[in-house]
């Protein structure tokens, strides 16, 4: 199923049943150890789902509403950030805060790091200085554009919440929830074991070099955990059977929020997570990244119950594999 050229791990499953396992490629390149199913893989921005839980997760908690806004949660001096922009708006892509890393003017995430060293970006307020002092995209609520510092301020908005950095407070009130025991914010020049290398080809020189300049130093609110595909089925699991937040929230988390529906796969946005509109049954939500070295995709389909997840630490195409899995398992459905 999965393309013999692909470097990384898929793993697809119906609720204990394994259907699918693979993995290729090396986790350390020049000593030739390969990924195995229980390597550790960074997963860029698919980390926004876990920090979208976890404000929902306030909210079951009435620590915090939906219709907060910023300038009362966050202890910052907004400069042209509109105060009013909404919790709901940042985790929906609708706020119009001006995103440090805007993919619309923007092609490479490296590039961010020519003048700003990427080893200093270790929390999230270490981010700030790539956007706090520029004007608003747009009028809060008038539009859906992708936003990364839009999370980077809900993973503030925990700190101040809770007093716990977000990466700890991620942890024990999802990892560990989940059984996600490989799952983890680690820095870069401090990787615990089994973590994969990632790796950029070049081709001036017809080989491989890291990605450690080229991404944040530690992963914040917009991305950069490391995981298993294990542990991503985990998650789900711990999502759709409601052990992390109500049904009522996990229903809202799961549907269509923002979005014009214009492109099949990213057309629709839930809270953290996108919407695949199904004409046929009901819409399937997935959640995916991609860096620098780094490529991820997850989804959940509600109507077989099928898990899967697709993860390169060389950047390879887990777009054009999911689809294939798509086709292959539940093109029925779809």
């Amino acid at each position: 199923m999965i393309d013999k050229s692909f470097r990384g791990n898929a793993y697809i499953i119906r609720g204990d049943e394994v259907l699918y396992e693979y993995s290729s490629g090396y986790a350390d390149l020049p000593n030739e150890i390969p990924n195995t199913i229980d390597t550790r893989f960074a997963s860029a921005s698919a980390g926004k789902v876990f920090v979208a839980v976890d404000i929902l997760r306030l909210v079951d908690q009435g620590k915090l509403r939906l219709k907060d806004t910023i300038g009362e949660l966050l202890d910052l001096q907004l400069n042209q950030i509109d105060p009013d922009v909404t919790v709901a708006q940042l985790l929906n892509h609708t706020s119009g805060v001006p995103d440090y890393f805007d993919e619309t003017v923007m092609d490479e995430y490296e590039d961010l790091w020519i003048d700003f060293p990427n080893y200093r970006i270790r929390k999230n307020s270490d981010l700030l200085p790539l956007f706090i002092n520029k004007p608003m995209m747009y009028p809060r609520g008038t539009k859906f554009q992708y936003n990364n510092s839009g999370y980077v301020m809900l993973a503030l908005i925990i700190e101040s919440v809770t007093g716990m950095p977000f990466d700890k407070y991620l942890k024990e009130n999802v990892f560990d929830v989940c059984g996600m025991e490989s799952t983890g914010y680690f820095e870069l020049d401090r990787l615990p074991s089994r973590c994969a290398n990632n790796y950029i080809y070049c081709e001036d020189t017809n080989d491989y070099r890291t990605n450690i300049y080229s991404v944040d130093a530690k992963g914040t609110g917009a991305g950069g955990a490391f995981i298993t595909v294990k542990d991503i089925a985990r998650f789900w699991k711990g999502l759709t059977e409601c052990r992390l937040i109500s049904k009522e929230l996990t229903d809202k988390m799961l549907s269509k929020q923002s979005g014009d529906g214009q492109d099949p796969e990213e057309g629709w946005y839930g809270y953290g997570i996108w919407i695949i509109d199904n004409p046929k049954g009901r819409d399937i939500p997935y959640f995916q990244g991609c860096d620098p070295g780094v490529s991820f995709i997850s989804e959940y389909n509600p109507d077989n119950g099928i898990i899967s997840v697709i993860v390169s630490n060389y950047g390879d195409n887990v777009w054009k594999e999911m689809r294939k899995i798509r086709n292959d398992m539940y093109s029925e459905y779809i």
